[in-house]
Order: C-alpha cells, then structure tokens, then sequence
C-alpha cells in the first residue's frame, strides 16, 4: 500500500508500451504503478516515477522488485513459471499465476488443455520427427502452418511449410513445434475479456483483427457483419477458458473464421493490440479492466463510445524524412478527432512505435480515416488515393 496515498500499488514486470498505458490508467485511478524494465529507455520507463531495472528472468530481481507491491502483473508472458511459482510461494499476489500463464506460453500445452475443454480448433499435431509433420500434411494437404511451441509473436516462430523438404529444414533447427493445418481464412477475429479473483467477468465486443505479413496492422470494433447470436457465442467462450484456465486479469482469445466456423488460434492473458481501441472506444479501457481485475475491483462497463470504432498500428518507416514532430503536427490540423499514441520507441523499420484510433457512424469513412493517420505518422507523407479505402 502507498502510504502517500493510501492506494494499493500494482507492479508491472515488462516496461514496454502495454506497462506504459496500463501506467496512464493507473494515474486515473490514483494509483502507483511499479514497473520493472530492462532499460531507462524503455516505453514505460520514461513515463513512470516508480521504476526499477532488472531482468524478467532473474528471480532476485523479481522479489525485491515485488515487496512492497500489493499484486504483480505483466505486460509479456515471458517470466518463467517457476520463478512466478517462488513469488506466490513467498506470499505475493501474482496474476495471472503460473497455471494459467502456461497456456499462453506455450503452444502445446495450449493446444492439449483446450481440447480437453472441447474448444473449437483447427486440426494439429505435436512435432517430434519429420515424419509428424508429413503425416499430418497427408491428411490436411500441403502447405501446412508449423509454429514454435514457445516465444513466438508477431509472425516470428511461425512457417508456411509448402513441401517436405521445407520441412526437414526446419525439423533440422531443433526448435520444439506443433504444426496446424492452413485455415481457408476470411477473416481473423479476437474477443476479450477480464477475470476478477471473485470470479467476477466482463467481455468487450468482438473485434475483426487485419493482419499483413504476420502483424496486426487494424483492428475493427465491433466486427463487421457479425451475427449477433454469434458474437455472444464467442464472447461466452471466452469468458469460459477464462474461468476454466484460471485466468486472473485480461485475457485475449485470438480467432480464425473461415466463413463456416471459428476456431481459436492463440490466447494472450494481459492487455493486448486488439483491445488498443478501448482508451477511447470503450466505457472502461483494457489498461483500467487489467488493473480492476488484478485488484478484485468491480469490473467496468465494456460498452463502445460510439458506433464504430478503428484502430491502426503505426509502424516505423524508412529513415529520413520529416521528424515525428512535425508528422504529429500536422496529422492533428488534417484529422483533429483521431486520437494518437505514440510509444517512445526508437524508430525502426516496421517496429510498432504507436497507434491511431478513429471513432464514428461509417465503417468506411472511420477506417479511412485512421489508415490515413497511420500512414502519415508512418512515412511522413499523404496516403496515396484511394489506398486508404477498405477493401
């Protein structure tokens, strides 16, 4: 507890920018935000007056970083379970535990647990040989998608794999995999929602994620053209790994739909870029709902602010140009009512340095303006004609 203030104090392990934003709504909240960063550079670190440098790895860091916190969190899942196990064994209240967290760490547990849960999924298997990944190939047909069961985001730790001979050059690596069938994709669709200690739930609107070349670029609320009926269905999926995987804090349930069924890709349990949307978009932000959860606050209305909702990551572009500056400048004489996050990154090529969020009435007009915005901060320059248009 501050003594200062009389509030609890919540410790951050992760100084990137989802500490950085959880930072700015623990501010609302009067409470003290703890974040253990890596660097002075970091996202989080330059914004926040309670910070201490150490590794997410080293477990004395970890205890001497967690006294004095009423609850530990994140903003990654990398913290070794073993090290969370220490923490809550010294008597810290660490969310989400280590049981939980595993299923978003890794893969393969991932994929056993939730056809225990009879959760739809795409068809998979566990790697341990090329002859795995043949097998499989035979009964899905060629490509297949193989991924690492550990550490991947991004698109990095995951592979189209075209032929066998890709996949022996792969096998090769010794790096643990599952592979998946490739899914006739539509669309990708994420549902989020928050998990309390009381048991206590809410879930946000389910939101159409635009991917290019492995990285969420747009993200849509609520998604388009998506039944009713079936939007809750996802929703009271969730809300069930959520209660079912022990889940304490936000949890995203990343989906593939391919126009017949959805089936879940991935899960994520802290804030995440699909739910970047809610600073402005949402009653309560993910960033507050992370912190009432791990709190055991009552949880906040999830409700948009308005009828359509865009966000659009901003990726650093190529060097030179006019500075961030004066792209910020001019961005908000050209589009006064988009709102901007900037990270404090440094720059480079294809990095998420920040994001765009766009609210109003038209699905195309919104997204248009937000692609726009996006592009601006981007490369310094005007979206080409009609690049910007939804396709």
């Amino acid at each position: 507890m501050d003594n200062r203030t009389g509030l609890p104090v919540v410790g951050m392990v992760g100084g990137g920018q989802l500490a950085r934003m959880t930072h700015q709504a623990a501010i609302a909240l009067g409470q003290s935000l703890r974040v253990l960063a890596t660097s002075a550079d970091d996202g989080a670190a330059l914004v926040a007056a309670d910070v201490q440098l150490g590794s997410h790895d080293d477990l004395a860091a970890l205890r001497t970083f967690a006294k004095g916190c009423d609850v530990v969190t994140f903003d990654h899942e990398h913290v070794p379970g073993e090290h969370i196990r220490a923490l809550a064994d010294d008597g810290v209240a660490i969310y989400p535990g280590a049981d939980a967290l595993i299923f978003a760490q890794d893969k393969l547990a991932m994929r056993r647990r939730l056809g225990e849960l009879g959760a739809p999924m795409p068809r998979w298997r566990e790697v341990q040989s090329l002859d795995d990944i043949t097998a499989f190939a035979d009964e899905t047909g060629w490509p297949v998608i193989a991924k690492a069961t550990r550490g991947g985001y991004d698109g990095k730790g995951v592979w189209v794999l075209r032929d066998p001979a890709a996949a022996q050059e792969l096998v090769a690596t010794g790096t643990a995999l599952i592979v998946e069938e490739r899914v006739a994709l539509r669309r990708e669709l994420a549902v989020q929602v928050a998990r309390s200690p009381f048991g206590q739930v809410a879930a946000y609107p389910v939101v159409e994620t635009v991917q290019r070349d492995g990285i969420c670029v747009e993200v849509l609320a609520p998604a388009p053209d998506l039944d009713p009926d079936q939007a809750a269905q996802l929703q009271e999926l969730a809300i069930r790994l959520a209660t079912e995987l022990g889940v304490v804090g936000m949890l995203a349930v990343e989906l593939f739909d391919d126009g017949k069924q959805v089936t879940v890709n991935e899960l994520a349990m802290r804030p995440h870029n699909s739910g970047h949307w809610t600073i402005e978009g949402a009653r309560t932000s993910q960033f507050e709902q992370h912190l009432r959860a791990v709190l055991d606050y009552p949880m906040g209305d999830t409700g948009l602010t308005a009828p359509v909702v865009v966000m659009a990551n901003v990726l650093g572009g190529p060097e030179g140009g006019i500075s961030i500056d004066e792209r910020v400048h001019h961005l908000f004489a050209q589009e006064p009512g988009v709102k901007i996050h900037l990270y404090g990154k440094q720059i480079r090529p294809g990095r998420k340095v920040g994001h765009v969020t766009a609210l109003g009435s038209s699905l195309a007009d919104t997204r248009a303006r937000a692609a726009r915005a996006a592009h601006w901060l981007q490369f310094g320059t005007a979206l080409p004609e009609n690049e910007g248009d939804p396709a």
